[in-house]
């Protein structure tokens, strides 16, 4: 499987003109994906103002997201706000060029940026096939909570988009890898680059690794770029079974 990450500098909460860039962008990659990867919130920045920029989950963005795919013939997925049932929702989602999707809500919500206060929490794991490869989505903060991204054996990919500041690029970088050698699992994260409206400075560093923690694709950093990287099943079911440490993992249950 072949896998595209966009590592774009977002405009702050202009959709209509992040959608012409981000189109742009994946128009101008000259490697036949079969998954695009956008940040977190790549229509608005990561912004908590909700109640200004929120769609239905079917709206602007969704047939945004629809339309690109089926130009490319290839998924696409990242995250935008949501809102429904009267509740905000940083909700994540993967389309397909045959206008299939599925949705994943952020979990663990950011408490430094107070958006537990104004987002509600996903409530389960989002876990499907694409392609003959298993699928697992995270969300930026997700990414710190290892139990919550734990693979029991039922995923080969994980995909995280964020918005990840800057003067925390170490911390990406390394749970990235780090998600990637316990899951024995490819791992691909989305970060955007720029100042958003609030002054918070990300640089990107959006990467590819493979189940040995190796990086098989990386963009270039405080650049607007892409990274195109292959995954191969074939590799990781070998390294699974010459090395199989997921047989040995604890066994558990998360209350949600």
């Amino acid at each position: 499987m072949k896998l595209s990450i966009i590592q774009p500098d977002i405009i702050w909460h202009d959709k209509y003109a992040n959608f012409i860039n981000l189109e742009k962008l994946i128009l101008s990659i000259d490697y036949p994906s079969d998954i695009i990867i956008l940040p977190e919130m790549f229509n608005t920045g990561f912004s908590m103002n909700p109640e200004l920029l929120c769609e239905s989950p079917r709206s602007i963005t969704y047939d945004w997201m629809i339309n690109i795919s089926e130009k490319i013939n290839a998924a696409i997925c990242g995250s935008y706000i949501v809102k429904e049932n009267n509740c905000y929702f940083n909700r994540w989602f993967f389309v397909t060029p045959e206008k299939k999707s599925w949705q994943y809500d952020k979990r663990h919500l950011f408490t430094m940026a107070n958006e537990n206060d104004i987002f509600s929490p996903g409530n389960g794991k989002l876990v499907f096939s694409f392609r003959g490869v298993r699928i697992m989505a995270v969300v930026c903060y997700d990414l710190r909570f290892p139990v919550w991204c734990r693979n029991r054996n039922d995923y080969d990919l994980l995909i995280n988009s964020a918005n990840w500041p800057e003067k925390r690029r170490d911390v990406w970088i390394t749970l990235l890898k780090a998600r990637a050698i316990e899951n024995q699992c490819f791992v691909a994260g989305s970060n955007r680059i720029g100042n958003d409206g609030e002054g918070i400075k990300y640089c990107g560093d959006s990467l590819i690794f493979d189940a040995r923690g190796n990086i098989i694709a990386s963009a270039d950093n405080n650049k607007e770029s892409f990274a195109n990287g292959e995954i191969s099943m074939n590799e990781l079911s070998d390294f699974r079974k010459k090395f199989p440490v997921l047989n040995d993992a604890d066994d558990f249950t998360i209350d949600l």
